[in-house]
């Protein structure tokens, strides 16, 4: 089953596939899950609570509600496209793009997207593992001399400079898969924990005590914060091209049971924090809602250092593809020798979202700037967009009005979120002081 992105090989070594003839098409149905798992629950879930706080109760909800079903079905979709032109693989979102909008368009309109997802996500998780890994180390250590924060992202970054060397996905299969464990586990911790604790002493689900413009730009970013947490779809092409496929057994039948399965433990994730985690803090809640609990302090630290171990393997996932990127293109403009290129793009990349994590450490409003302008596309409505295009349900049938129902929604989401994370991004910034 040839591949849509590129010409056949002349000569490659195994780990130089990905780059010249495509990727290793050897992974089993539930590399898709932990893949998946990994990709989508990240640090966001800690975020749910906090996002609760501003829409409250009954929005909050059905927000979340809304936004599993929609992004299932878009996730269903960007798997049944993956080889919907007999004998091609779209193994890559840009080349399911250029199908879709044009050769000259289709890059465009979805790479742009595509990089900001996955950008984003890196930044953020630079943010969260340095973050998490000093919450660790003041918990299990509280004689120790405290470092700055800045000094525990330089740490998590530093990690990233050796893991970068990795070939392809399936190298870093069983990072994926610890981090996906991970994920199970601190989001599990999160809500027990919060159960355990109980409500806070006259906690109150009133929306929070602020100005009606702050207010109104919070609620934006909060559903970019939703957004952001289901993200799995920017790389979901990506990790569907390493799965095996014949006309008899077709990828998408174990990728979208694998997806099944990532979607299952999304929910057993996402739904127990955000409703317990609100319930527990109220209006009060933080923005990462495991920095608000302190006790007991050995299941804290578990937590937090679980969350630093997740994004790691976070981290690889979506760095992968933009590797992929920059090397196919390294290689074609440049004709560099691998090892070099390997060595001196993936370092470069990696520095660079350190220094972005390290210059706007803000976690909340990362999360809803980035779920909102990047994310809501990717998950929300692209796929909603290329399906009508490429497989034209009957106009005004039920397909087509679920799509367009998500298009708009996306959209609406995308403008706000994006707006609101942008805007609470420089008011912090006036208070903050950078590198401390």
């Amino acid at each position: 089953m040839a591949s849509a992105s590129s010409p056949p090989s002349k000569k490659v070594d195994s780990n130089e596939k990905w780059v010249e003839n495509g990727p290793s098409r050897n992974a089993k149905w539930w590399y898709s899950t932990f893949h998946t798992v990994t990709a989508m629950i990240g640090a966001g879930v800690l975020s749910l609570p906090y996002a609760m706080a501003y829409l409250g109760w009954g929005p909050g909800t059905m927000m979340l509600l809304l936004s599993w079903c929609l992004t299932l079905n878009t996730m269903w979709q960007m798997i049944q496209l993956h080889e919907c032109v007999p004998g091609t693989r779209f193994d890559r979102y840009v080349d399911l793009g250029r199908h879709a909008f044009g050769e000259k368009l289709g890059p465009w309109i979805v790479l742009p997207q595509q990089l900001i997802v996955q950008v984003g996500c890196d930044i953020v998780y630079m943010v969260t593992g340095g973050k998490c890994l000093k919450k660790f180390m003041e918990i299990a250590c509280t004689n120790c001399t405290q470092l700055r924060q800045s000094y525990w992202i330089l740490i998590f970054g530093g990690i990233h400079f050796f893991l970068s060397q990795l070939p392809n996905f399936n190298s870093v299969a069983g990072v994926s898969l610890a981090a996906a464990v991970m994920s199970l586990s601190y989001s599990t911790i999160a809500w027990v924990a919060c159960l355990a604790r109980g409500q806070l002493d006259n906690v109150s689900y009133a929306y929070k005590k602020t100005s009606t413009m702050d207010f109104i730009f919070r609620v934006f970013n909060s559903l970019g914060q939703i957004s952001f947490a289901f993200a799995g779809h920017a790389v979901a092409l990506e990790i569907q091209a390493t799965i095996p496929s014949t006309p008899e057994r077709p990828s998408k039948i174990p990728m979208w049971k694998g997806a099944v399965g990532a979607y299952f433990i999304n929910a057993i994730c996402y739904f127990p924090v955000a409703l317990i985690g609100y319930w527990a803090f109220g209006q009060d809640v933080e923005d990462n809602v495991l920095m608000a609990l302190e006790k007991p302090a050995w299941l804290i630290a578990s937590a937090n250092l679980m969350v630093f171990i997740h994004v790691v393997g976070s981290y690889q996932v979506y760095a992968m593809p933009i590797f992929d990127l920059i090397e196919r293109m390294m290689t074609k403009r440049f004709n560099f020798p691998p090892i070099a290129l390997r060595l001196v793009g993936r370092s470069a990349y990696v520095a660079f979202t350190l220094f972005i994590g390290l210059t706007f450490p803000f976690f909340g409003d990362l999360l809803g700037f980035f779920g909102g302008f990047g994310f809501a596309p990717t998950s929300y409505f692209l796929p909603s967009i290329m399906w009508l295009i490429i497989k034209k349900p009957k106009r005004y049938s039920t397909n087509w009005f679920i799509n367009w129902v998500a298009i708009w929604i996306g959209l609406g989401i995308m403008t706000a979120s994006t707006v609101g994370g942008f805007r609470n991004i420089i008011t912090d910034a006036s208070t903050y002081r950078f590198y401390t």
